[in-house]
């Protein structure tokens, strides 16, 4: 078992390299105000407290990996609130007690949003099999984003963990924002975030980002973001992009 420290707290790890992907989340947030200036549209700052909740969601990333859980199952679901709550919250109980009201209605919408919500989620997800895992994930994460969004708040970040683990579960290294893709992550997203799911846009002009984004998925994958690809992969590498294409299958289904 592995680790990643983030201000002396270790995370154990067994199947992600949280050492690598916190590396390449902390170059990114040294470079945002470069990053911001090649965005379509502007973001915050990204903060410390954004990068230690996003470890929070990829230890549970790696958790749900290692114990074999699907969160896109029938009982499993709330895998995916657990993801959302620490992305906004962490694991902070006390940050959690004062975001109580946000949490318990963020539940009530994952649940029943007309048009939308978790069903919405596992139906496409199961009617895309035949789909790669990339599209798959692009797929999901678009579902997520897109009006009405699955979550008040949170959804970029949530749907890259979910993403992240819908890749590594096949094997393939989790999504992980760095320098090189960040332009490339963010500015679809803000179209997508833009598009409602029942709309003649999502028709004509998703299907077309879903196979770009698919592709930035495949082309911006690090084989150092999993453990299994060793230590020896820099942490510079892991910060700025991809170190090669080689894969190795450990699924965990």
């Amino acid at each position: 078992m592995h680790g990643a420290l983030t201000h002396g707290r270790v995370m154990p790890s067994n199947i992600l390299d949280l050492f690598a992907i916190e590396s390449a989340l902390r170059a990114v947030q040294k470079n945002f105000a470069c990053i911001n200036t090649q965005l379509a549209v502007s973001r915050d700052a990204m903060e410390d407290a954004v990068v230690e909740r996003m470890m929070a969601g990829y230890v549970l990333v790696d958790q749900l990996l290692d114990q074999g859980v699907d969160p896109l199952m029938m009982g499993q679901h709330r895998s995916l609130m657990e993801l959302n709550s620490r992305v906004l919250c962490g694991t902070d109980v006390q940050v959690r007690r004062q975001s109580a009201d946000l949490i318990a209605n963020t539940e009530k919408r994952f649940y029943e949003q007309d048009g939308g919500g978790i069903r919405d989620i596992v139906n496409w997800y199961s009617l895309h099999g035949g789909d790669t895992v990339w599209e798959r994930a692009a797929g999901v994460y678009i579902r997520v984003l897109s009006e009405p969004q699955l979550f008040i708040e949170g959804n970029h970040r949530t749907g890259a963990l979910i993403m992240s683990f819908l890749l590594a579960r096949e094997g393939e290294p989790p999504f992980v924002l760095t320098v090189d893709n960040a332009t490339a992550y963010f500015d679809p997203s803000t179209m997508i975030k833009q598009t409602r799911k029942r709309s003649f846009a999502m028709l004509v002009h998703i299907p077309h980002i879903k196979k770009k984004f698919a592709q930035l998925l495949r082309a911006q994958a690090n084989p150092a973001f999993l453990l299994s690809h060793g230590r020896g992969d820099a942490p510079t590498e892991a910060a700025n992009g991809p170190t090669g294409k080689a894969r190795t299958k450990h699924n965990r289904r």
